[in-house]
């Protein structure tokens, strides 16, 4: 018996060939869109040399369990860098807060998490009034498509050299590409905190020193300088037997001296 093809069988097949063909791309999808990554890094330097901000490294999740990239605080820094779940925009993950961090403090932010070991490194040097940032952060291995990882700094002073994007004088943003390797730079100066507080104290003794040294010349200005004496009311000689105010010699010099001159001329 022939089999007969009805045109509306053919047609259901078709659609389902079509349907499995869409599913298995939705399927191949997935891996790309879990491989999204979002890190975004912000932080503060204030002119005693103390760093602040916050971390966000989240990516999206595989599936409903998936928690995404969880970070912890190195136990040498604890109370001062505090950890929260992050949940924003489809993405799960981790979000850092810190504050009051030395320079040697930053360093150990990026050993954070096992899995990012290596990836970041960031270094804060002061030489003298010059502060230097440099840091590497690898991203050969992260997915091309829906990796935003940004890095932002600012500085209590205008920034002078950096290979980044300045945001304004003193604020400087990296925006780090999928599948390289980039270097951040930024140098700034600004006086060192130690050095400020121990010029501030030396001006002090300075002007201290300063108001001394006057005193003492002032006092011994009036002792070589004693105030003078004035010649008595009825213009003769003064209290210490000094000559007149008219400077000449006295009433009775004179008189003498014409008495033994007239003595004189007799003989």
């Amino acid at each position: 018996m022939m089999s007969v093809h009805s045109p509306v069988l053919s047609v259901r097949r078709i659609a389902a060939r079509r349907i499995a063909a869409l599913a298995g791309l939705v399927l191949l999808a997935v891996p790309l869109l879990t491989g999204c990554l979002r890190v975004q890094a912000t932080m503060g330097i204030s002119s005693d040399d103390r760093v602040s901000g916050q971390i966000v490294a989240a990516t999206i999740p595989a599936d409903e369990n998936d928690p995404g990239p969880e970070l912890q605080a190195p136990s040498a820094l604890a109370g001062k860098v505090r950890v929260q779940k992050y949940e924003q925009d489809g993405y799960v993950g981790s979000q850092v807060f810190f504050n009051d961090l030395s320079f040697g403090d930053v360093q150990q932010l990026a050993s954070m998490s096992d899995q990012s070991a290596g990836m970041f490194q960031l270094n804060l040097q002061r030489s003298g009034d010059v502060v230097a940032l440099n840091g590497r952060v690898d991203l050969e291995s992260a997915p091309s498509q829906g990796t935003d990882v940004q890095f932002t700094i600012a500085f209590p002073a205008r920034v002078a050299t950096t290979n980044g994007t300045r945001e304004s004088d003193s604020v400087v943003t990296w925006k780090l590409p999928a599948g390289e390797v980039s270097t951040l730079r930024a140098e700034v100066r600004y006086a060192d905190p130690n050095t400020r507080g121990f010029t501030g104290w030396a001006g002090i003794m300075a002007g201290a020193a300063l108001g001394v040294t006057l005193i003492i010349g002032g006092l011994a200005w009036f002792n070589r300088n004693p105030a003078p004496q004035w010649p008595s009311a009825g213009g003769g000689p003064s209290a210490s037997g000094g000559p007149s105010a008219g400077g000449g010699p006295s009433a009775g010099g004179t008189s003498s001296q014409r008495t033994g001159s007239g003595e004189r001329e007799r003989s």
